[in-house]
């Protein structure tokens, strides 16, 4: 189990995941039709290069859900219970095909749980980071995390 428990996490610890992600045009194309996006930016070379972008942009829900994935290891594998919500979800730059991705987490909320003693709520922000070391994508996620003793 590579996960923490909830009295094991300080506030102020960054971790930097060493797990990296060249997003490629697969990923891009199945992800973007199994989530039945029809956005011509993700899935029409021809509009996206009439775009602004001039070309195929990288589907944002893609991009978040790979920055979570790439944390999961190093933070709540076997320790979660619950993932309580996803706030302040910002994506200040885009994402191309080609581009590789990395994740940031640092840990800036702690609350004992009310309902679940021994476990608390372990609010966390994500970072994710282009080759550039550009800021790609950003959130803050609340997740209910087992105490040691629980």
């Amino acid at each position: 189990m590579a996960g923490k428990y909830f009295d094991e996490w300080q506030i102020g610890e960054t971790i930097t995941h060493e797990i990296r992600r060249t997003v490629t045009e697969t990923d891009n194309l199945l992800f973007t039709t199994m989530t039945h996006n029809p956005q011509p930016l993700h899935l029409d070379i021809e509009a996206a290069k009439a775009s602004e972008f001039g070309q195929i942009l990288v589907n944002g829900t893609f991009t978040f859900s790979l920055m979570v994935g790439l944390s999961v290891g190093d933070t709540t594998l076997g320790t979660l219970v619950a993932n309580l919500g996803y706030d302040k979800l910002v994506m200040p730059k885009p994402v191309f095909i080609g581009d590789t991705l990395r994740a940031e987490t640092e840990v800036i909320g702690l609350k004992e749980s009310k309902s679940r003693p021994g476990s608390g709520i372990v609010t966390f922000l994500h970072r994710c980071i282009n080759q550039r070391g550009e800021i790609v994508c950003q959130c803050e996620r609340a997740a209910l995390i087992k105490g040691k003793a629980a």
